[in-house]
């Protein structure tokens, strides 16, 4: 039993002999460096930066209601195109119960005024009529019939609009209804038949009605890194790319940049906008996420190579260029450099359109002559 198991262990350090052996023979075997090719070409170099943000009206206009009451009626909804004096919802009032006694107060007393004056009005007409008194008496009683006349229309119009909402005088201009302030499309009613609403006031904001807005009116909102912010300026021009629409691409101008920065998981964004030009045909809808890609420098007809041909040593770039195919070699020259988009750099001096240097780096083993 021993000897079987002296005989597996010496064949087992054989064995893991032969392979070192292997192993170090195949690494020791020589390999052949070879480099891609690449050509110098005359084209152009684009500096680009993207901005992310979404799509959205320049103004968004908030309806609110000209007084408190329920919701009785809506007659628009979201998407409907409304225009200026539109009606978009009706509302019922629920009155205030003293003001409602006080309102009923007031035509009573007007009325009694009114009666009185009126029996005053026509005693004195007829007096007047026989001579009996003169005509500045008569005038002043006629006066005064007229102002309580006025004053018995202005009670009930008043205990109309307390009680309704709406008074025989301001009919076409109801409170009750409300409308659309502008013109545009609605983007959002949240409010339903039902819903109690409160009009504006010192403490409160008022309900919504629905918000409305201008959709040819867009803008582009999103945000800029600090270390690009200071190479963009009002009047850029951009191309604005929505995740919904990829086929389309329009064309913005910015328009503004936050001259304040906000941290954003750590780190400091400024807000721009930019005004994008909507064709007629085409469709956004408000809060489309899209990417706005801006041209911040262009260099046009001029010598490029791959910046990965690119190496340097200190502040001094240097290529290779290439002096014989087989075996390559290569002659170490020195280039200035211009403008680069992160792939292709532009050449300002040290090479000539159509000259061959050295690229990536390709490795091939060297295989084994053939015995003869």
């Amino acid at each position: 039993m021993k000897k079987v198991l002296k005989i597996a262990l010496w064949s087992l350090l054989g064995i893991a002999v032969l392979a070192t052996f292997y192993y170090l023979y195949k690494k020791s075997q020589p390999k052949i460096i070879k480099y891609q090719i690449e050509q110098v070409k005359s084209g152009s170099v684009e500096k680009r930066t993207v901005a992310t943000g979404k799509v959205e009206p320049r103004n968004e206009i908030l309806i609110k209601p000209q007084m408190s009451g329920i919701i009785s009626a809506v007659y628009k909804q979201a998407g409907d195109n409304v225009t200026a004096g539109d009606v978009i919802a009706k509302i019922k009032v629920i009155p205030d119960m003293v003001n409602l006694s006080s309102a009923e107060s007031r035509v009573s007393r007007a009325k009694i005024s009114f009666d009185q004056s009126k029996t005053n009005y026509e005693r004195d007409r007829e007096l007047f009529e026989n001579k009996v008194i003169s005509k500045e008496e008569f005038e002043k009683t006629q006066l005064q019939y007229n102002n309580d006349k006025e004053e018995l229309k202005a009670a009930q119009d008043n205990l109309s609009l307390v009680r309704d909402g709406i008074s025989s005088s301001t009919s076409a201009y109801s409170n009750t209804l409300v409308r659309s302030t502008v013109t545009g499309t609605i983007l959002d009613i949240p409010v339903k038949v039902g819903n109690s609403v409160i009009q504006s006031n010192n403490f409160n904001d008022g309900t919504t009605i629905a918000t409305v807005a201008n959709m040819n009116d867009m803008l582009f909102v999103g945000k800029l890194d600090e270390t690009e912010v200071g190479r963009v300026h009002v009047g850029m021009p951009m191309n604005i790319t929505i995740g919904a629409l990829q086929d389309h691409k329009l064309s913005a101008k910015l328009e503004y940049i936050s001259p304040k920065g906000t941290e954003d998981n750590g780190a400091i964004m400024f807000e721009m906008k930019a005004a994008v030009s909507v064709p007629s045909d085409l469709f956004i809808r408000a809060g489309y996420s899209a990417n706005a890609e801006i041209l911040l420098n262009e260099a046009k007809d001029v010598l490029t190579i791959p910046e990965s041909c690119i190496e340097f040593s200190g502040d001094t770039a240097f290529v290779y260029v290439l002096k014989k195919t087989e075996p390559q070699e290569f002659t170490k020259k020195q280039v200035k450099l211009g403008l680069s988009d992160g792939v292709n750099i532009e050449i300002k001096g040290g090479l000539k359109v159509k000259e061959k240097i050295r690229g990536a780096e390709i490795i091939e083993k060297k295989k084994d002559k053939p015995q003869p």
